[in-house]
């Protein structure tokens, strides 16, 4: 869950923080929808169990044309995926009255 508010803020004060966080791709949306992404990095790295060395950027939000999100994984989340069984992601967004939300549910084939 993030404030929207006060993540607009951090990326107001901190110009860094959005190449940091986000791919190109993601980098020129609304704060809303920053802020919902990063709220599903956020819950994608405690699906994973919080490994030390992800980089933000190799996990991107996508959205298909009917609307629905997707998690498109590289690098460094995608080999701790894999180390995990990961073998798909399922993912929900969401933001209403100055809050963004996200779940993410990392799937093995198991």
């Amino acid at each position: 869950m993030v404030d929207i508010a006060r993540f607009e803020r951090s990326l107001e004060r901190t110009p860094g923080l959005r190449t940091r966080l986000f791919t190109e791709v993601e980098r020129d949306l609304a704060g809303r929808s920053l802020a919902a992404r990063f709220a599903a990095k956020e819950a994608l790295a405690k699906a994973l169990g919080a490994p030390r060395g992800l980089m933000w950027t190799d996990a991107e939000v996508r959205r298909a044309a009917d609307g629905r999100p997707s998690l498109h994984v590289t690098g460094t989340v995608a080999a701790a995926a894999a180390a995990r069984g990961v073998t798909s992601w399922h993912v929900s967004l969401s933001h209403d009255g100055g809050v963004a939300t996200a779940i993410v549910i990392a799937e093995s084939g198991v």
